[in-house]
């Protein structure tokens, strides 16, 4: 029979890490959880700093001026897609440099309108989330409730 310690559990999330196995009485977020999640963020932060290299360098590469009106179009319509979706990592980074203040701080992991710890599980599925499922929820209703 193989020890737990050493089996590796399968790999999941958006960064291929293991998924934090909590020993019995562990503290939440201790420093090995808040080392866990320091990785995953850094490595999100890095995969979309990579993809704004990326875009830059592709859209260096490809700008064209077009003799074809219709040619034009759909570049400059290609262009303002891929910028939309680069102003949306922008403030994904933005966020994640704010959880990685809140990890420095000791204050990552628990909602901050109860307070309640939120859970490794869900903060795996969501890095920056910053409200427990519960909170969450009442706020997705009353958002529903005002539109």
């Amino acid at each position: 029979m193989a020890d737990n310690k050493t089996e590796q559990p399968p790999t999941n999330g958006p960064f291929d890490f293991q998924p934090y196995q909590a020993e019995e009485g562990e503290e939440y977020m201790n420093d090995a959880q808040e080392a866990h999640f320091r990785r995953i963020l850094n490595a999100w932060r890095r995969e979309l700093l990579e993809e704004v290299d990326r875009t830059v360098h592709h859209m260096k590469d490809e700008a064209s001026n077009f003799p074809d009106p219709n040619d034009r179009a759909t570049q400059e319509s290609e262009f303002s897609l891929e910028l939309r979706t680069r102003d949306r990592e922008r403030k994904l980074i933005k966020k994640i440099d704010e959880t990685i203040k809140l990890l420095n701080a000791h204050e990552y992991g628990f909602c901050e309108s109860c307070g309640v710890e939120i859970g490794i599980r869900r903060l795996e599925a969501r890095p920056t989330a910053t409200l427990c499922i519960d909170c969450k929820t009442l706020d997705e209703i009353r958002e529903k409730q005002m539109s």
